[in-house]
């Protein structure tokens, strides 16, 4: 992410498999992947890339959440639709987890994400 881009020019990936939230640690923090779409790309398109160039995990990016003022940039659910990750990722696996939708729901997310999380947690 360059540093001139600002939150409104991004894309947040929420991408859910089994109960969990993928996160990654960049800047000293864990939190969702996130990039700025190219020209003309969806966000939809755009969450699913950066996760692949980020994660090196194949994801589809389904559905936009909707934004509340505000809350930062667009999110988007992405499914995961690869078990491995290929080895073209930016991030090392020490650089990735999945975290239980409880646990990242305490994590401080986006308001839609937590709605969106809180509404998908397995009883």
């Amino acid at each position: 992410m360059a540093l001139e881009q600002t939150a409104e020019e991004l894309v947040d990936a929420v991408v859910v498999n089994d109960g969990r939230l993928l996160l990654v640690n960049v800047q000293g923090g864990w939190g969702l992947p996130s990039g700025a779409p190219e020209e003309a790309e969806t966000a939809q398109a755009a969450a699913a890339r950066v996760v692949y160039e980020l994660t090196g995990y194949l994801v589809d990016g389904s559905s936009l959440l909707e934004p509340e003022p505000a809350d930062g940039p667009p999110a988007v659910v992405c499914h995961l639709l690869s078990q491995d990750p290929s080895g073209e990722a930016r991030l090392t696996a020490g650089q990735l987890r999945w975290a239980p939708f409880a646990e990242a729901i305490e994590g401080g997310l986006p308001a839609p994400v937590r709605t969106y999380l809180e509404g998908h947690t397995p009883v």
